[in-house]
């Protein structure tokens, strides 16, 4: 605050503490300031507007008073309650809570979570993110005086037109939806929409369709209705359309970014989803979360968008990136169930903030969202390739990684043996974060294998370190497959080494599932080949030193040398570690072939 602010505060707790009593003259400004080592311009501007908000009053030739008629500061008697009492309400209540909400369980960010050093925690975004003089420029215009007439005034449960319009003809065309006005609600983001649709269909006898794994709320919002919840398997191309479907009701999915996993629902599933729902007689709520966040493939067409949409209640916010102080979402459907879902939320809630919304809407006509998500979508693209090629590079204890077409995180999945609740724990104290995933599914057995990361939180530089380091730990928590009996004679030898790797080609899969090919050529050139269409090429070179195999490529493992022990079992290689752990393997191809 600035000394002018700070000043009028203090006086304004002095009043209320009784310290200036209604009619006691204040100190000249010229005095005060002399004492509190401030300018006198700061004291004269800070009794003026005390004065304006009826705090003080100026008698001419006389000074600066307390004013007598200032509305007074109710006080209470403050009665605390005797903890150690208990004649059964606090019990029964207890009771009831629990009956009602399930307990908050799982993993918990710290609040303090951008001090460690490795934050890997998606949702969650370091402060260079945020648009702070786009942000500000918004809310001077929406603190002008003839917008505070508009928002201020109460005009029932109604939003703010401005922004529903701005989210009518350039948010929703983006998705290829067209809607009217009427059949717009804004929500306090996506959360309190996915909230209003459970509480206006989902009831017992009601079997509601969600995605395994999926959002731990939304399995709880389903069961606090007392509806059935039906799961249904999660691929590599999303959510599996099979024929128990049509047991359903009505099904919940994120198409765009298959929360938590984050793939994205393929075209052909996308068409059995809406045909399922047309033979089945069914609804769709289609969460479309992360949906402005393709940027390694084009975008599909939302599900509302598609023939056979009517069907499809659509959920979507503002970038993510906003959601934690701004927190605007929409829900889109037939006017009929969005006037029922108004009504609700003026029984609870009421409408989001007009300021933050009219805020919101200036945000969006001055352009500032759109160059937002640019430089967004840049810096995660940015990130989202680093980790991947981290994970890649070190590729801690054989993991593996479905394929993305963008969005802000990895699912990670471990060997087995994995205990990822004991990896986050071991992580956390070494400075690292990361999530375990095991809430995510109904059935929380045989998932504790599994982990998320995300990028949103730290830096592209702390990315490869993190990685690194999560390598380290892996290893130490697992002490993965030790070489075979015969320990170091198992290793090739530099004769053997100089006799059987040269003229060798390679095939194995990248975490991220792609294959690659490695040709170890005689004359000491690598050329490698990765995707499905061999679109990522890259050379690079190899040599032998005493027992250890080195190969640098030009561009991948960041063009940095690095050695190995190798072994060779059958037609399979080994790359080892100093231990005789195996890093990564490959198939050897017969010269034949």
């Amino acid at each position: 605050m600035s000394l002018q602010a700070q000043l009028r505060t203090r006086i304004i707790e002095a009043i209320n503490a009784s310290v200036l009593t209604p009619g006691r003259k204040l100190p000249s400004s010229r005095k005060l300031a002399g004492e509190i080592g401030v300018s006198r311009n700061t004291t004269s501007l800070a009794y003026q507007q005390l004065v304006a908000e009826g705090h003080l009053v100026a008698r001419e030739r006389s000074g600066f008073f307390v004013a007598e008629n200032r509305a007074p500061v109710t006080k209470v008697a403050t009665v605390v309650a005797n903890a150690g009492s208990d004649d059964g309400t606090v019990s029964f209540a207890r009771g009831m809570i629990r009956a009602q909400v399930g307990a908050a369980g799982g993993f918990r960010c710290p609040p303090d979570w951008q001090k460690y050093r490795y934050p890997f925690i998606d949702g969650r975004y370091d402060r260079s993110l945020f648009p702070v003089a786009e942000w500000r420029e918004a809310s001077r215009f929406a603190l002008g005086v003839q917008e505070i007439d508009k928002w201020s005034i109460d005009n029932g449960d109604s939003d703010d037109e401005m922004l529903v319009e701005e989210i009518r003809t350039k948010l929703l065309p983006r998705r290829g939806i067209s809607a009217q006005p009427d059949e717009i609600l804004i929500t306090a983001g996506e959360q309190q929409a996915l909230h209003l649709l459970t509480e206006l269909f989902a009831r017992p006898g009601v079997s509601i369709g969600m995605e395994e794994p999926g959002l731990p709320s939304m399995r709880e919002l389903i069961g606090l209705r007392g509806a059935d919840t039906h799961y249904l398997e999660v691929d590599e191309e999303g959510l599996v359309v099979s024929d128990t479907i049509g047991e359903c009701d009505l099904v919940h999915v994120t198409p765009s970014r298959q929360r938590p996993t984050g793939v994205t629902l393929s075209m052909p599933r996308r068409e059995a989803l809406l045909a399922a729902a047309q033979k089945h007689d069914l609804l769709i709520i289609e969460d479309d979360f992360e949906c402005e966040m393709n940027y390694l493939r084009d975008a599909l067409p939302a599900l509302r968008a598609m023939a056979g949409g009517e069907r499809v209640l659509y959920v979507s916010a503002l970038s993510k990136l906003l959601s934690p102080g701004i927190r605007i979402g929409y829900l889109v459907g037939p006017a009929d169930v969005i006037a029922a879902a108004r009504r609700l939320r003026g029984l609870t809630t009421k409408r989001p903030s007009p300021n933050n919304q009219r805020t919101a809407a200036f945000f969006l006509s001055l352009g500032h969202y759109d160059a937002m998500l640019g430089r967004l979508n840049r810096t995660c693209e940015e990130r989202l390739i680093e980790l991947r090629d981290a994970l890649n590079h070190y590729r801690p204890e054989s993991i593996a990684i479905p394929p993305v077409d963008g969005g802000t995180a990895y699912w990670v999945s471990g060997p087995e043996r994995l205990d990822a609740d004991r990896l986050v724990q071991a992580a956390q104290a070494q400075g690292m974060l990361i999530e375990p995933v095991v809430d995510y599914f109904a059935h929380q057995t045989g998932h504790k294998n599994m982990f998320r990361l995300g990028i949103t939180s730290l830096p592209k530089n702390s990315i490869r370190p993190g990685v690194e380091l999560l390598s380290k730990i892996m290893r130490e928590l697992n002490d993965g497959e030790k070489i075979h009996a015969g320990g170091e004679q198992s290793r090739l030898d530099n004769g053997a080494l100089n006799s059987l790797i040269p003229g060798l080609t390679l095939l194995y899969k990248t975490v991220y599932g792609e294959p690659c090919t490695i040709e170890v050529l005689n004359e000491g050139q690598l050329v490698g080949r990765a995707g499905y269409a061999n679109e990522d090429r890259d050379t690079g070179k190899w040599w032998i030193e005493g027992d250890r195999w080195f190969r640098q490529w030009d561009r991948w493992a960041y063009g940095e040398a690095a050695s190995f022990p190798i072994r060779i079992e059958g037609d399979i290689l080994s790359w080892l570690d100093e231990d005789g752990r195996t890093v990564d393997t490959a198939l050897i191809v017969p010269p034949q072939l």
